[in-house]
């Protein structure tokens, strides 16, 4: 009897195990299922009280092709984005999204999710790309985005990584005033294509913050020269 009691114990214990993981299991994926109900909740009141023109929570794998032309909307497989936000801020046309891609493989893979905020202009602008020194540069040699651009300001080329394969727009874009307004708003990653400027944020950006670095984004937008919407 002992002997079948010592028997009998292991496999109790496992079974215990077992129901505890997936027990776990269970709880993470109900608990990740609130957090994700939660964001479109907050996403839906925060477009309905910045009067927008509509909200998508779905997955939308033709809205990222759409813009893939842009360097974080190429990266990786199963791209895709999702919680879409569309209407104008400030007099500027934007979209504010949630965005995943995937990176490597087997044990490697990575899944990324991302917080996008998009404005959208009327010109048509050579590709700069700009974020802090070491993030940055490793993406860049990754991914392969024009050449890296040294600046006057020693202080802004220790902090920031800039990259674009036109030389002129990026001294344009990256003017005194940019320059201080960055090195005051560290760690930004943006990036000006065709008639985009682009705020991005890894992992996804709360939704608390999204107004404030939509402010962001248009102070970046108002200090472009202006001879960049009028001579193109």
């Amino acid at each position: 009897m002992i002997a079948a009691s010592q028997g009998v114990w292991p496999t109790v214990f496992t079974i215990l195990i077992m129901v505890v993981i997936a027990g776990g299991m269970v709880f993470d994926n109900f608990r990740q299922s609130r957090v994700k109900q939660q964001r479109v909740f907050d996403l839906r009141s925060l477009a309905a009280r910045l009067k927008f023109d509509g909200f998508n929570p779905n997955r939308d794998e033709g809205f990222s092709m759409g813009w893939g032309f842009l360097d974080w909307l190429s990266r990786g497989q199963d791209r895709y984005a999702f919680n879409i936000l569309r209407g104008t801020y400030h007099e500027q046309s934007l979209f504010v999204f949630d965005y995943h891609y995937q990176t490597g493989s087997g044990k490697s893979r990575q899944e990324h999710y991302c917080t996008l905020l998009m404005l959208v202009v009327k010109e048509v602008f050579p590709q700069v790309t700009i974020g802090p020194k070491v993030l940055l540069r490793e993406l860049m040699t990754a991914f392969g985005v024009g050449d890296e651009i040294k600046f006057e300001s020693a202080e802004f080329s220790r902090t920031y990584c800039v990259r674009s394969g036109d030389k002129k727009f990026a001294y344009d874009v990256c003017n005194p005033q940019m320059i201080e307004y960055l090195l005051a708003n560290r760690n930004l990653q943006v990036e000006f294509q065709g008639p985009v400027i682009l705020l991005t944020f890894e992992p996804q950006l709360p939704v608390g913050q999204i107004e404030s670095n939509l402010q962001r984004l248009v102070e970046i937008r108002s200090r472009l020269p202006e001879y960049l919407f009028t001579n193109t």
